[in-house]
């Protein structure tokens, strides 16, 4: 094992450690803030049910006045998305919920308006067009469950469900919490389900919503990217074009309905405000560190056993994703990724995994977090400095090629 404290020009330190052929690894974690604009962030990589990568290092804040602790925790968007679904499988795995069935099955209410026939695999896999809802979310109406409930009961799909995909920014899991509280036998909250029956028998300090005692000084204040950090990032030509399609007439509906549904998401810097921090929104509003996020997703690499997961509930997130009937295409994203039971699968534009039997979550400004079942591998890469790429961020991209280059070197010495 390599001990790291390794002082970098700005008056920071990268603290962790690295296992004996992973030592590359900090190498790129560094470089990210030397050449990447990182300002604070977290790294770690389990490998056959052991850590063998643990970095984290600069600063909580945008001043860099506070230093990135070990027990430092981060918003990180859309990785919460996975986090739910996890949460989500656990149903599956106790035999009350069937992916096939029909949603209305379990929540009469949302039958109404061309829903009836929609599945559970149809909404997880962003196909079921319920994108976004008429009506504004904002905070109060997110605190209020009823008329969220007949907010969402009552959207009618934008689309033939199963016709297409298009990106379920923030409803997919606000979805998934009326049809869990309906399903689970204590009728609990996702938030509250995910704390009692994951995170507490996992020991995780993950949250979805902050609860309102939390301690403020573990969490990093989120950085917004500006106009310059799309130049910085090296991503210039995948930006540009994604912008270029988004901004097409039809997309630009789905595009900007989709992700701002709620309208104080537009503002990244609304996110480091306590009464927005306390949301419990699964599409987004998740906070964790890279540790504890590899933890979660590592139980279920390795089989699930402690959490009491079958191996059928498991062979389904490894399995193939259901494609729409037209193009794989997202139509809110402009670009094919597919989704598989809440979470991401390797594809064109999301290159990760040895093969389709990986799975996992990717959030706004660059978090991300996947299983890698062929390679035993789990990585989770957490930040505060928002990057300016819906998914392959350079910096976390970086990391992920350079920890399968020290695995490819360790094979082959064996």
């Amino acid at each position: 094992m390599i001990s790291l404290t390794s002082n970098i020009p700005q008056d920071f330190s990268i603290n962790g450690h690295c296992e004996l052929g992973f030592e590359e690894v900090e190498d790129v974690f560094r470089e990210n803030f030397e050449r990447r604009g990182e300002i604070g962030a977290a790294f770690n990589v389990k490998y056959n049910g052991k850590t063998v990568v643990d970095l984290w290092g600069g600063f909580r804040d945008k001043n860099r006045t506070k230093i990135w602790e070990k027990d430092t925790m981060v918003i990180v968007f859309s990785t919460t998305k996975g986090i739910s679904s996890l949460a989500f499988s656990l149903l599956h795995s106790w035999g009350l919920l069937d992916y096939d069935e029909k949603v209305a099955t379990y929540w009469p209410e949302f039958a109404k308006n061309g829903k009836k026939e929609i599945t559970i695999r149809q909404l997880l896999a962003h196909q079921a067009g319920l994108l976004c809802t008429d009506m504004a979310l904002t905070p109060m109406i997110l605190r209020d469950e009823k008329l969220l409930s007949k907010i969402l009961a009552d959207q009618k799909p934008f689309w033939e469900p199963g016709k297409f995909q298009g990106y379920h920014a923030w409803t997919i899991a606000l979805y998934q919490n009326e049809i869990l509280k309906r399903i689970d036998p204590k009728g609990r909250s996702l938030s509250v389900f995910f704390r009692e029956e994951l995170g507490e028998k996992l020991g995780l300090d993950i949250h979805i919503g902050l609860p309102n005692s939390f301690n403020k000084n573990r969490i990093a204040d989120l950085v917004p990217f500006n106009l310059y950090d799309i130049f910085l990032s090296g991503n210039m030509d995948k930006n540009m074009e994604l912008l270029k399609d988004a901004l097409n007439p039809k997309a630009k509906l789905f595009f900007a309905r989709s992700l701002l549904n709620l309208p104080f998401s537009i503002d990244p810097n609304n996110f480091n405000k306590d009464e927005i921090r306390r949301l419990p929104i699964g599409s987004g509003c998740g906070f964790t560190s890279a540790r504890d996020l590899t933890t979660l997703y590592h139980e279920f690499a390795m089989g699930g056993k402690n959490l009491g997961i079958t191996k059928h509930t498991i062979d389904e997130f490894q399995d193939f994703p259901c494609y729409p009937t037209t193009s794989p295409k997202d139509v809110v994203m402009q670009v094919e990724i597919p989704f598989h039971l809440g979470m991401a699968k390797p594809g064109i534009f999301l290159n990760f995994g040895l093969n389709h039997n990986a799975y996992g979550s990717f959030g706004a400004g660059g978090s991300a977090v996947f299983n890698d079942p062929e390679a035993k591998l789990t990585m989770s890469y957490v930040m505060n400095k928002m990057g300016t790429s819906i998914a392959n961020d350079p910096r976390e991209e970086a990391l992920r090629k350079c920890v399968y280059s020290c695995l490819l070197k360790k094979r082959k010495k064996k």
